[in-house]
């Protein structure tokens, strides 16, 4: 539970824990939260073979020692990326069978550096869109509220690792679909410089953008994953001459006082000015005055042309439809070949539908539309290199997102993310948490960097880490009880007049640590000529009454079942007892009454 890769690995070596055990506390996790409790529905497939590969790599660790950091570490990774043993699917119901015949090159490296690959993550179909929904799997949760979308398209990754389904993970960004899930679930992580690491063996959306990456609770994990995943790969040509940019270890950039003398640019342009921006650009707000305080100057930077240069730079649109063919065209077991295909049969989420229709109509890749991105593209990264190098800045900052992560069936981020500037320019985009919203949502902040800056990124994101310890584990996959999800807490009150004559309102309340969900059954006995003006639900502040949280029982009425879902600070007073239940009549308008709420210890479910 929210352990590092570095101290699981110094249990591994003590002998304090076992790989094979490991893979059994993660699979218990999964078990509890994925598909009951929140239902995160964040795991499309786990791998058969996890405990016989743990088992192998506790022997060797015995025999020979470990590889490195990542020996016997289990890992999740999103399914786009090729897996020998299984399926990879893409979010799509067309390619639920769809079996490569060997791992993708990025797959092939963690396994080489001794992690298992417990699973595969769910993502937005064919990663074509921010939201983690698809016709293979339906809708994924956000474990910090699971009414909401945990962002995408590696959303199935980025709650699995928030929500301690495994140690870390792997994605893929094409525009924001490592960074925008990241910032939506209180994660790092990064989109590396074009070219950084291979993209061969993964599901492409668009050959000039796609690139894959790790998600992590921590920038050491990051660093580590990152350590792993890249270099040169004679399958890949963007990565010709990657090696010569790659530090020997990215951990090595981690220093505590990582933001102190650093030159940070503000981008304005990037933040949000709807209402809905509200809420997270105060949070990013203290978070550049907490960086300022830690030694970083922190300035405002300008851009002029940046917004005309950004515009119609995408070439998704021109790419997707080709590349997807390619890719399928290398995997004669596919069951479809071709993106038509797929729509033809129906086989597509209607979530998605109209997008790739859409993309499917590009009659041909070369257009003048494709050739005025692509030149965007190039402009626009050499307009960002020259701004960073003019102004002496060591990355420019701005919001991943300032919108709160979408509730499920609502509309999407709209405005809200900025993730094209990475993907368009090809420079490298660090996620970071900046804080919480009031309501308990995350919030994330982006640090850009020149090409292959991503060890200044990392010490950037390292200090900050240091500085304002921002992880903080989601509400609703809390710690195993002897293995169990936490069973719920139950709580009665009896609110009545003090000597106990006249009527009592009597409260039972069920609480689930999982959902956030507040079930009661109120009854109001002893009225005799009275009524009900109303049973409330209140909060203690101070030493006296509170706001009204929830009316139980409405006027004239003398009893109620009902649920309620608690926020944050609703969750919070609950569990510590602040709540109060009072009865209100009429003949007592000012408060018959008021009982609290002391909900117990959690128990573990029977089995």
């Amino acid at each position: 539970m929210e352990t590092s890769i570095t101290d699981i690995q110094d249990a591994l070596s003590s002998g304090k824990i076992t790989s094979r055990q490991l893979v059994q506390a993660y699979l218990a996790r999964i078990a509890a939260y994925d598909q009951a409790g929140p239902r995160l529905n964040a795991i499309v497939t786990l791998n058969p073979h996890a405990l016989a590969e743990a088992d192998a790599l506790d022997l060797e660790r015995k025999t020979k020692g470990p590889r490195g950091p990542l020996h016997g570490v289990p890992l999740l990774v999103k399914d786009n990326y090729d897996t020998a043993e299984m399926p990879t699917a893409g979010g799509t119901l067309a390619l639920a069978t769809s079996q490569p015949s060997e791992d993708a090159f990025a797959v092939k490296r963690l396994r080489a550096a001794g992690a298992i690959i417990l699973g595969k993550t769910a993502m937005h179909e064919l990663a074509s869109g921010v939201t983690t929904v698809s016709s293979l799997t339906g809708i994924t949760r956000n474990p910090y509220d699971p009414a909401r979308s945990p962002g995408g398209s590696s959303g199935g990754t980025a709650a699995a690792v928030a929500a301690n389904f495994a140690a870390a993970g792997m994605g893929s960004d094409t525009c924001g679909s490592i960074r925008i899930p990241a910032a939506f679930q209180n994660l790092f992580g990064i989109r590396g410089t074009r070219g950084l690491s291979s993209r061969a063996g993964m599901i492409p959306l668009s050959s000039s953008q796609d690139i894959g990456g790790p998600l992590a609770r921590s920038v050491t994990d990051l660093a580590i994953l990152l350590d792993a995943t890249v270099g040169p790969d004679p399958a890949d040509p963007s990565t010709q001459g990657a090696g010569a940019k790659i530090p020997k270890s990215y951990l090595d950039a981690l220093r505590p006082q990582g933001l102190k003398g650093a030159r940070i640019g503000v981008l304005r342009a990037m933040f949000g000015a709807a209402p809905e921006d509200r809420e997270g650009l105060e949070v990013v707000d203290r978070a550049l005055d907490a960086m300022r305080a830690q030694g970083a100057e922190v300035v405002e930077v300008q851009v002029p042309g940046m917004e005309d240069l950004l515009k119609d730079s995408s070439v998704i649109a021109y790419e997707f439809k080709f590349d997807f063919a390619d890719y399928l065209a290398r995997h004669p077991g596919a069951p479809v070949k071709s993106l038509a295909a797929i729509i033809a049969g129906g086989l597509d989420h209607e979530e998605v539908d109209g997008r790739l229709r859409q993309r499917d109509a590009a009659e041909r890749r070369d257009s003048e539309g494709y050739r005025a991105a692509l030149a965007k593209r190039r402009a626009l990264h050499d307009l960002m290199v020259k701004v960073m190098a003019d102004q002496r800045l060591d990355a420019i900052a701005y919001p991943t997102s300032l919108r709160k992560p979408p509730l499920i069936g609502g509309d999407d981020l709209g405005g809200g993310p900025t993730c094209q500037l990475s993907a368009t320019t090809g420079l490298p985009a660090i996620a970071i948490p900046a804080g919480f919203t009031p309501s308990e949502l995350p919030v994330g902040l982006e640090f850009l960097g020149g090409d292959f800056a991503e060890p200044t990124l990392l010490r950037l994101a390292y200090g900050w880490e240091q500085a304002a310890r921002p992880r903080r584990a989601p509400f609703s996959t809390p710690r195993l009880a002897q293995g169990h999800a936490p069973g719920p807490l139950s709580s009665t009150a009896a609110a009545a007049a003090p000597g106990g004559h006249g009527p009592v309102a009597k409260v039972r309340f069920k609480y689930d640590p999982m959902t956030g969900m507040l079930s009661f059954d109120a009854r109001v006995i002893r009225l005799g000529g009275d009524r009900v003006t109303a049973v409330t639900l209140q909060r203690r502040e101070g030493e006296g009454p509170g706001p009204v949280i929830a009316q139980l029982v409405a006027t004239g009425r003398t009893a109620a079942v009902g649920s309620l879902g608690l926020s944050a600070r609703e969750r919070s007073d609950f569990l510590a007892a602040r709540l109060f239940v009072q009865l209100y009549t009429r003949a007592v308008p000012l408060g018959v009454g008021r009982a609290g709420l002391a909900p117990g210890a959690y128990r573990a479910p029977s089995k």
